[in-house]
């Protein structure tokens, strides 16, 4: 099963590879054509607020709910039965989506009010702001049911369109930002109708896939149905257990609008970076673990369980951590490279590298709170993740207040980076807590080798911040390098550091087969 895991999440690893690349050459041609200010800031505030809720009510906690009880429909019940949710969850969960968005365009001052209001002090910007959001909100609408599609095809092992998706999304930014924005008065419109049209291609391409499976939805409202009923009741308390991460980092934007201008679109730069390795690789395993773990735990095996849930972890770390310590040492380098011309100015690169050396100490939390949630997800125990949350926010928002706080007391000068660094403290908090509760209650035990498996992880990234640290060379150097130069050298240090980790792990004695 380890084979089929890995090959499973290769696929999706791969589809997200290309929809990360796309990605930073979308926040690359933000940089170029787009300054950093006031008006990014906007567009920023606006595109979060709709993706916040994609995340929650759409890959969050919809798809937490939903793919656990289509995988147990799908082992123990008829094709026909199966279809008939998978209609009758679209219909119900397509008009509470379509109610949303009539309440977000109606409501859109209120809101910008509320997740941004530092805004307030200039009142152009609420209303350029609340502008982009009636644009951007009805995103949700169609970006949620991708999500409920991409539920479906995931759990019959179809990762390859769900995973393309998002590629579109970037696409339409791109030319967006480089030709569509002549088209606009205000450049930044042109952002908000490319996300608008994104949202309708990417529900679009899942649909042949759905069909060739015998499982094109008819949408039909029917919330008395006992699938939808078990849907919605798992659904309402993952909203907000699954969804931890993305309100704290709201909250950042929110204490972020009180701050120096420019505060949320450096926090957005280093976030996305943070995002690169977390979608490549942690959310593409999360995404393949779900509907494995549910199928396990439809099919009563506690023991395989937890041999895939031990299988992900080490899988997981043996990615995702010196990932991580190569975003801490690296941060400079690669916001020199990416986005260091056009618009972006020499404050903007530093300022992002303190958020973003911030944001690379949690992303090991934020990893492991993707494949230790679906752990609880998969047993349709969405109360525990919740609970959890509620402390891992209560910590982040302390933390934030806090940190900021003496930041702003010694008049440190970029007291943004702060915000990232309480988020990823939380994580961490978030992480530990639920594992801890796996292990009490027998559902994760860990097969042995974790501490010689754990050891030979830390020698090897302690080596590879070394070696690439000595030969990185200080940020200065970045900035007067030509962008040719800045490409081939920080290509080579990216390679001199896998290339480093990787002889270290083989030389303590660490093989491929021993994952398994």
């Amino acid at each position: 099963m380890s084979r089929s895991l890995i090959r499973s999440t290769s696929l999706v690893g791969g589809f997200t590879l290309v929809s990360r690349v796309l990605g930073l050459l979308r926040d690359m041609a933000f940089a170029a054509f787009l300054a950093v200010g006031p008006a990014m800031d906007a567009f920023f505030v606006a595109f979060k607020i709709p993706n916040f809720m994609r995340r929650m009510f759409g890959e969050g906690a919809f798809s937490q709910a939903f793919v656990p009880v289509v995988s147990e429909y799908r082992q123990t019940r008829p094709h026909e039965e199966v279809k008939a949710l998978v209609e009758r969850v679209a219909g119900t969960f397509g008009a509470l989506l379509l109610l949303i968005n009539v309440i977000g365009l109606l409501a859109a001052p209120l809101l910008v009010m509320l997740f941004a209001p530092g805004f307030l002090n200039n009142p152009g910007q609420v209303e350029l702001t609340t502008e982009l959001l009636r644009v951007t909100f009805p995103y949700l609408f169609f970006i949620a049911l991708t999500a409920f599609a991409g539920g479906v095809l995931n759990t019959y092992g179809r990762f390859g369109a769900p995973a393309l998706a998002p590629v579109l999304l970037n696409i339409a930014l791109i030319s967006a930002a480089a030709w569509g924005s002549r088209w606009f008065e205000t450049s930044v419109m042109a952002l908000a109708w490319a996300v608008f049209a994104a949202g309708i291609a990417q529900l679009l391409l899942q649909l042949p896939s759905m069909a060739k499976l015998g499982l094109f939805p008819w949408p039909r409202f029917d919330r008395r149905h006992p699938g939808v009923r078990k849907v919605f009741r798992l659904m309402l308390p993952a909203l907000f257990g699954s969804s931890v991460a993305q309100i704290n980092l709201l909250v950042d934007t929110l204490i972020a609008s009180f701050l120096a201008a420019g505060s949320v679109s450096w926090l957005y730069y280093a976030d996305r970076l943070m995002e690169f390795p977390l979608g490549v690789f942690s959310i593409a395993l999360a995404t393949v673990i779900l509907p494995q773990l549910s199928r396990d735990h439809a099919a009563n095996d506690p023991a395989r369980f937890s041999a895939n849930l031990d299988f992900a972890l080490r899988l997981l770390l043996l990615i995702a951590l010196p990932a991580a310590v190569g975003l801490f040492v690296l941060s400079g380098p690669i916001l020199a490279t990416l986005f260091f011309h056009g618009a972006f100015r020499v404050e903007d690169v530093v300022m992002s590298q303190l958020a973003l050396m911030a944001y690379s100490l949690g992303l090991i939390g934020f990893s492991l709170v993707k494949i230790l949630a679906p752990g609880y997800f998969a047993r349709q125990d969405t109360r525990t993740p919740v609970r959890v949350g509620l402390i891992a926010m209560g910590a982040n928002v302390v933390l934030n207040l806090v940190i900021v706080g003496v930041m702003l007391w010694q008049d440190f000068q970029a007291p943004h980076a702060g915000l990232a660094l309480a988020t990823g403290l939380a994580a961490l908090l978030n992480a530990s807590m639920l594992l801890t509760g796996l292990r009490k209650t027998g559902v994760f035990l860990a097969r042995p080798g974790w501490g010689v498996f754990l050891l030979r992880l830390l020698l090897a990234c302690v080596l590879m911040a070394a070696a690439v640290t000595w030969l990185a060379g200080p940020l200065q150097q970045w900035l007067a390098w030509s962008a040719t130069e800045r490409v081939a050298r920080l290509a080579a240090m990216v390679a001199l550091g896998i290339a480093v980790f990787a002889v270290t792990l083989l030389a303590s004695g660490f093989r491929p087969r021993q994952l398994r």
